[in-house]
């Protein structure tokens, strides 16, 4: 093999790749609001959870971006990480449909067949036609996706038959040959190949897509194979898990340990499988048989799909397990105590540097107030006695912390030199009240769900579905009033008020709903009241981060610090085009959901 077939090699390796990225990219933008729609409504089964995380990621073609995806759901409260196990496995299958896909290079066909035009040499120039009409000629945001996605379709079966191509001359390389047929008695060091591999490339696909080409030199057996493809289950899980890790809580970091615990234990069930099997003589037929593209990528969804079918039944145990790895009470507690440690009087001589530490303070307030409440909307949906533990301990953390910064604000006061420093503090003083208010309504919440325990009552299964509606919304609106304090982003601020005029009237509309409900008798009055009791709460909620913003903003705007009442009643009577363009689309986009749920899709 030639330096110039080594290029040819890693060009092709090159637009295979660009081609994957290219192709999942248009997918995920086509369909990315569908399926996070269909991931928030997953039910409590694994199994349909195992059904979407497989359809998703044989669409979307990552099973990484499907569980980065399933990791921020859980991250953000709308999947809880129960709910999340089943996609996981799911995802871990359905990765195994680009292989699927590659197998074409299998299609051998006459001139006149009309096989042909399944023939990857026939499908990449066809694709890349297509997929550059749709983009230059066809206008729209759609054509641009669709054309993204067969291009990227055609961009990467030419860089696989590119890839094909530059290894052919090794058929006939008895070097190469002898290689493989070494690795059939070094199954450690095949299975550290493919972990290695997939680990740099970050793309179990594309360590299986070089597999399939190589296959087509003849060299690739069974015996020589399988352990490197085990090896790929676990190189491709490492970099999901430290994607998942960054930034984010312990249930989003839970989802990436349990994707880890599922290859490995999925691995261990192979290899144990396999030797059984070998031992019994049931693989003698098939240990040296040579393996096509095909073969190759049915050996690659048959061990994926065996262990899925195994770990299934037993997938609670992987979160027990999850549970005790990664714990965060120690982790929350240092974070609110390094917090604590910097509202220190010595810090009094410059204001400045005082202030920054109680903003950080506060800002560690608004991330536990904003998971608190997240995490209680679950709890309704799904009762979980550690959740609540959690939210309640979250709470007794942001009320430590609005102690501290209550009286460390007060002796700051007099240090504080007359201007803009003085504006800052009256802000974080308006802003730390509010954010312990919405950690006490997170309480409430979970008291909420504790009452349905207690009295044995349960919602209607619309009841159900117009909760997912509130907790989407809320979780919009304590998103902006997070970034609004954290970051002091004034457009996220702007977007608050009107998500928050949507709230009142998804109250309304729920509260009236949910008294028909309870007149017709499909809901308990017991529960219709615990009902409205929640609502009362997401108002109020709301409320709180109407305030956070109208604070804000008023950091900039002189009138909107004099009269906040006059500010918010402009909006509300129409005379911001800004303000009624942004209620709009909020409102049309939560009533449309309303309306999917009425009509049962």
């Amino acid at each position: 093999m030639t330096i110039f077939n080594l290029i040819a090699l890693f060009g092709g390796l090159a637009l295979f790749l660009y081609g994957m990225r290219l192709m999942g990219d248009g997918l995920k933008k086509g369909s990315s609001d569908a399926f996070k729609r269909a991931m928030e409504k997953v039910t409590n089964n694994p199994l349909v959870g195992f059904l979407l995380g497989l359809v998703v990621t044989a669409v979307i073609q990552s099973s990484t971006a499907t569980i980065v995806l399933t990791s921020g759901l859980v991250g953000a409260g709308v999947m809880s990480l129960h709910q999340s196990i089943g996609v996981i496995l799911g995802a871990n299958v359905g990765t195994t449909v680009t292989g699927q896909i590659i197998r074409l290079l299998d299609v051998n066909a006459s001139e006149t067949s009309l096989l042909n035009f399944f023939k990857p040499s026939t499908l990449a120039p066809l694709a890349a036609i297509i997929g550059i009409l749709f983009i230059m000629v066809v206008k729209g945001r759609k054509s641009d996706t669709v054309g993204s996605i067969t291009m990227g379709f055609g961009i990467l079966f030419t860089g696989l038959l590119g890839m094909t191509a530059a290894v052919s001359p090794l058929s006939e390389s008895e070097t190469f040959a002898n290689m493989f047929y070494q690795l059939s008695g070094q199954p450690v060091l095949g299975f550290l190949l493919g972990t290695g591999v997939a680990f740099l490339l970050q793309s179990s696909s594309a360590t299986i897509g070089i597999l399939q080409a190589i296959s087509t030199t003849g060299a690739l057996t069974f015996s020589s194979v399988y352990a490197i493809i085990i090896g790929v289950n676990i190189g491709d899980c490492v970099t999901t898990a430290i994607v998942c890790s960054i930034g984010s809580e312990a249930d989003a970091k839970r989802t990436g340990v349990i994707h880890i615990l599922f290859n490995i234990a999925g691995s261990i069930l192979v290899v144990a499988a396999l030797m059984v099997l070998r031992g019994f003589g049931t693989l003698d037929p098939l240990w040296d048989q040579v393996l096509t593209s095909g073969g190759i990528a049915n050996v690659h969804t048959v061990f994926r799909l065996f262990s899925a079918i195994l770990l299934l039944p037993v997938c609670n145990q992987f979160e027990k397990l999850s549970r005790k790895l990664i714990k965060d009470d120690v982790r929350l507690g240092e974070s609110v105590e390094h917090e604590l440690s910097l509202l220190d009087e010595k810090f009094f001589t410059s204001p400045a540097i005082a202030l920054s530490g109680a903003g950080e303070a506060i800002t560690t307030m608004a991330r536990l107030a904003r998971t608190g409440v997240m995490s209680a909307m679950g709890v309704l949906d799904e009762y979980n006695a550690h959740e609540i533990k959690v939210i309640n301990e979250n709470e007794d953390h942001i009320d430590k912390l609005a102690d501290h910064v209550d009286n460390y604000l007060i002796r700051l006061s007099p240090h504080m030199p007359n201007g803009h420093g003085n504006d800052l503090l009256n802000y974080y003083i308006q802003c730390f009240g509010e954010f312990e208010r919405i950690g006490d309504h997170a309480v409430n919440l979970t008291e909420n769900a504790q009452e349905f325990i207690d009295r044995n009552a349960s919602l209607s299964p619309m009841a159900h579905q117009e909760l997912k509606v509130l907790r989407e919304v809320l979780g919009e609106i304590l998103d902006y009033t997070y970034k609004a304090f954290a970051a002091t982003d004034y457009d996220a601020a702007r977007r608050i008020e009107p998500v928050e005029e949507v709230v009142d009237d998804l109250v309304a509309t729920l509260r009236t709903n949910h008294i028909r409900r309870v007149r017709d008798g499909q809901c308990t009055v017991y529960a219709g009241l615990t009902f409205l009791d929640i609502l009362v709460n997401v108002e109020r909620i709301a409320d709180q981060c109407s305030n956070i913003g109208v604070f804000t903003l008023s950091m900039t705007d002189e009138r909107i610090m004099n009269n906040h009442h006059d500010y918010i009643h402009a909006l509300h009577q129409g005379k911001d085009p800004l303000f009624n363009r942004a209620y709009q689309e909020a409102h049309d986009k939560y009533f449309d959901e309303l309306k999917r749920i009425k009509h049962g899709k």
